[in-house]
């Protein structure tokens, strides 16, 4: 049994933060774990917003819109806190950072509905007049793009996919957006971000490098993340045990969503040892978690 993955979903659970002024990204260079010195009008990032600890405060995909304005769009839910605290550090420098998810709609496309950007590897991005088009990894075999354009911009043409199914194909490709209850609970590795362009161990300083730093260099990451399906229902924040132990976590879901073919699939954040082998579950000890392959190679692998 399969499901393709086709359409055009409304986003209404994103948010973007305008990052307006001359120092704009300089100003992201020195707060998230890309480089936006170099994003040119072809490029889009994924980054992460760090606490001293390493540890992702926010996940954003962030464009430019002009030589001094770069958009982040990140999970509506966390966006008023971010906003407040990275306003803070903005002390001397000539930018501006603003809620502006009023002025722009964004929409996710996938399958034959985004052919334009289909063929492009991930984060690359494509202009349609005034709407920007970003590749995504791919979902169950299909292209996916996320769409972003001024509010009144036609919006883009193809059948309607419902959010719940967007979301899904945002669980299969295997990239987690940190959302309200797992703020703070992990370090960009453990949810895979180094092997899918979500961090640049080449730039300058940003907080919490160098606990990135070193779980990268030094061989101390025990946790990664890996995609499960369950029969009954995960939900983001929930533990993870494995049969080894069931009275300490081995893991935790850090996305989950309902799965068209039946039951729930998610992305766990989990403990190498335990993805090794033995039974896990979640929640009830009854619901037990499949591995899935992962649709994309880590950069170990590579």
């Amino acid at each position: 049994m399969t499901h393709e993955l086709n359409g055009v979903a409304t986003l209404t659970h994103l948010g973007v933060i305008r990052v307006q002024g001359e120092d704009a990204a300089r100003f992201l260079q020195g707060q998230l774990t890309q480089d936006f010195m170099l994003l040119g009008d072809g490029q889009a990032r994924l980054a992460a917003f760090c606490s001293p600890k390493g540890r992702m405060q926010a996940s954003f995909v962030g464009l430019r819109r002009g030589p001094d304005e770069v958009l982040l769009v990140c999970s509506l839910d966390i966006l008023a806190p971010v906003l407040k605290r990275l306003s803070m550090f903005v002390l001397r420098a000539k930018a501006k950072l603003t809620d502006a998810t009023a002025d722009f709609t964004l929409h996710g496309l996938a399958g034959t509905s985004c052919p334009a950007i289909g063929t492009q590897a991930p984060w690359e991005r494509a202009d349609d007049g005034a709407a920007s088009l970003v590749a995504l990894y791919p979902a169950a075999g299909q292209a996916r793009a996320l769409w972003i354009a001024p509010v009144g911009h036609p919006a883009p043409p193809g059948p309607a996919l419902g959010l719940d199914g967007w979301l899904w194909g945002e669980v299969m490709s295997g990239i987690a957006t940190i959302t309200a209850p797992i703020v703070d609970a992990f370090v960009p590795q453990m949810l895979n971000y180094e092997s899918v362009g979500g961090v640049n161990f080449r730039k300058g300083c940003y907080p919490g490098q160098e606990v990135v730093a070193r779980s990268q260099f030094r061989g101390t990451l025990k946790r990664r993340a890996f995609v499960v399906h369950a029969g009954s229902v995960l939900a983001t924040g929930q533990e993870v045990f494995h049969e080894s132990d069931d009275t300490q976590p081995c893991g935790t879901v850090a996305q989950a969503a309902r799965s068209p073919l039946g039951g729930f699939d998610a992305i766990v954040s989990m403990q190498l040892s335990a993805a090794s082998g033995g039974r896990l579950w979640a929640g009830d000890a009854g619901n037990t978690l499949a591995l899935q392959p992962l649709p994309y190679l880590l950069a170990e692998d590579v």
